[in-house]
């Protein structure tokens, strides 16, 4: 199983964006082949922050994810915000 967690810092000017864009990438991951959990939810504590918690079956599944997400409108929407994710494989 692959594991996924960490924040994506989102600039105020660029948060109605984000937020409408959302929804979508939530279902779109959700739907994925391998996709065992999906969740992205605001940080109560600092403004714009999104905590981030994913898993995969394993390994081919997150990469697919990856190679979707690269070529979406969400990776569009958020290009250039910096990601702070830490993966663990948690099959090894």
């Amino acid at each position: 199983m692959i594991k996924l967690t960490g924040y994506i810092d989102v600039p105020a000017d660029r948060l109605t964006t984000v937020m409408e864009a959302l929804p979508l990438h939530i279902a779109l991951t959700r739907a994925e082949t391998g996709c065992l959990s999906f969740e992205v939810t605001e940080d109560p504590t600092v403004q714009g922050r999104f905590l981030v918690a994913e898993r995969f079956t394993n390994r081919a599944s997150f990469e697919a994810h990856q190679t979707r997400t690269k070529a979406s409108d969400w990776a569009t929407v958020t290009d250039g915000i910096p990601r702070h994710y830490q993966i663990e494989d948690l099959t090894e």
